[in-house]
């Protein structure tokens, strides 16, 4: 019985510091803020989830360096972007004519809450959080808020593209409580 208690704790100990070692990795090694939840802090994220979170997360930053421009160009040729109160754009020659925006003048970030690689591997889904910033024609600042799901696929040649793309902006009563993490303003 003695010795079953002892191998016991030693598993046990074993188990806890091997849990531990991605906490003190993150510990140790600084590393730049990241928008996608960590998945080292949930040891059941499959590899498919931190795909999509990876995708999402290049998707917002380079959307954020080069605005509409970027934004198009993620999209696969058939893609459809649904936006709150406007007609869908389908097809990625429609949507780049209307994301003519640059990231001066407007600012549109995004944080990921959720993910779900599909069965195949081949497509997924990632949902969240996005925040627009512009200004008004008196020089005013605009924020809009809402929730946004994208789907990616798996192109032919290997690069994941947006299929879709839909956002509803949440009411202006709600803004308050769900602002993205950052620095005050």
């Amino acid at each position: 019985m003695r010795r079953e208690s002892w191998a016991m704790v030693l598993g046990l100990l074993v188990v806890g510091l091997l849990g531990a070692a991605p906490m003190r990795a993150q510990l140790l090694e600084p590393k730049a803020p990241s928008t996608a939840p960590n998945p080292l802090a949930d040891s059941t994220v499959k590899p498919g989830k931190m795909l999509l979170f990876d995708l999402d997360a290049r998707f917002a930053k380079d959307v954020a360096a080069r605005g509409g421009a970027a934004f198009a160009e993620w999209f696969a040729e058939d893609g459809v972007e649904l936006s709150n109160g406007a007609a869908p754009k389908v097809g990625r020659v429609t949507i780049t004519k209307s994301a003519t925006w640059s990231p001066k003048d407007y600012q549109l970030t995004w944080t990921p809450t959720d993910a779900l690689m599909g069965p195949s591997g081949d497509m997924g889904y990632t949902w969240g959080h996005f925040e627009g910033h512009s200004k008004d024609a008196n020089g005013n600042p605009v924020t809009t808020t809402g929730r946004y799901m994208t789907i990616w696929r798996k192109e032919p040649d290997g690069k994941w593209k947006v299929v879709l793309d839909a956002g509803a902006n949440e009411p202006a009563e709600a803004a308050d409580c769900c602002k993205l993490p950052g620095p005050a303003n």
